[in-house]
């Protein structure tokens, strides 16, 4: 069994609900797919050039988890009741909120960034400093945002698939994403260690029973977790919109530009319409110095034709 977590309690709404995930997007298709098949599929995107070391650090967090993690945790559930470990997981889960939030403004989701703000200030005031999910109830659901996704809108590739020790499965550009994950959740600044034991504990406890439902059906855990996880972070990056271009900021530039083809339509319109009138005033400036030539004696017109510009006339 593998313990994976970023150490920080955002984690719980990203890989606590990947591990989850694993059962409902795999039930029917990964636990009975060839792995040979499954490792087709991630050389011919070549997502995974590392998997020995990665098979090595998977193997370790098994280790971690099978000897530290799972005891830790099983001894927790056991002697702490249901409605304890609700109170401890709604506490950390509304704290990264703050991460959620941020995340929401800098992947230009106005509303859903002042839907989030209000989750995190109903639940942290009439909730209890987030103890009790009040939010929720009004209608206002929890929503799963991280800077990796954010890098994901603006464009930034996925990179090489990576599992680190401790942390678990991640990316290229997982990995940095990390590190700002980190720096805006409020646990991360919290010195007391029983909060940040707490934490680590509560993350662990979420994906238990998806953990075990790993063991139980796969045939190569590895293959199964990176595959599912890929996945997951897709589904994460599209907001589950299977049919999602791969630069998910094009929705946002064509909202901000969407007056920019009529904007150009206008222009050449502008263009021809000066364009017509340079002909008008060249047709013009043709008629007088037609109608002036008309008029002149036939003597005039030999004295005067040195001084008539033919090109004009055609």
């Amino acid at each position: 069994m593998t313990f994976y977590t970023r150490l920080h309690p955002n984690t719980l709404n990203t890989r606590s609900i990947l591990i989850l995930a694993i059962a409902l997007l795999f039930l029917s298709g990964c636990a009975s797919t060839p792995v040979n098949d499954q490792e087709i599929t991630a050389e011919e995107i070549n997502i995974d050039p590392y998997e020995d070391f990665n098979r090595s650090m998977h193997g370790f967090n098994d280790s971690v988890d099978d000897y530290v993690m799972g005891p830790i945790t099983n001894a927790y559930k056991f002697v702490t009741p249901d409605l304890f470990q609700i109170g401890v997981s709604n506490f950390f889960t509304n704290l990264g909120n703050v991460t959620v939030v941020l995340n929401d403004v800098l992947q230009g989701k106005a509303q859903q960034g002042a839907e989030d703000t209000g989750r995190f200030l109903i639940n942290s005031t009439i909730g209890v400093f987030g103890l009790f999910d009040v939010a929720s109830e009004l209608g206002l659901e929890q929503n799963q945002e991280d800077f990796g996704q954010t890098l994901a809108v603006w464009g930034v590739p996925t990179g090489a698939y990576l599992v680190m020790p401790f942390l678990g499965p991640t990316t290229f550009r997982g990995l940095p994403a990390t590190a700002v994950d980190l720096a805006t959740n409020p646990v991360t600044y919290v010195g007391l260690p029983a909060v940040q034991a707490a934490a680590l504990v509560n993350t662990r406890a979420s994906a238990d029973g998806a953990l075990k439902f790993i063991d139980d059906v796969a045939l190569d855990p590895y293959i199964y977790t990176r595959e599912a996880y890929l996945q997951w972070r897709n589904h994460l990056a599209t907001d589950g919109d299977p049919d999602a271009e791969a630069d998910p900021f094009a929705d946002f530039e064509d909202e901000l530009f969407e007056d920019e083809d009529l904007y150009e339509v206008e222009v050449k319109l502008d263009q021809n319409v000066d364009n017509n009138e340079q002909d008008v005033t060249q047709l013009q400036d043709n008629t007088e110095l037609a109608e002036d030539f008309l008029e002149l004696k036939p003597a005039e017109i030999v004295e005067n034709t040195d001084s008539i510009d033919i090109e004009t006339i055609e």
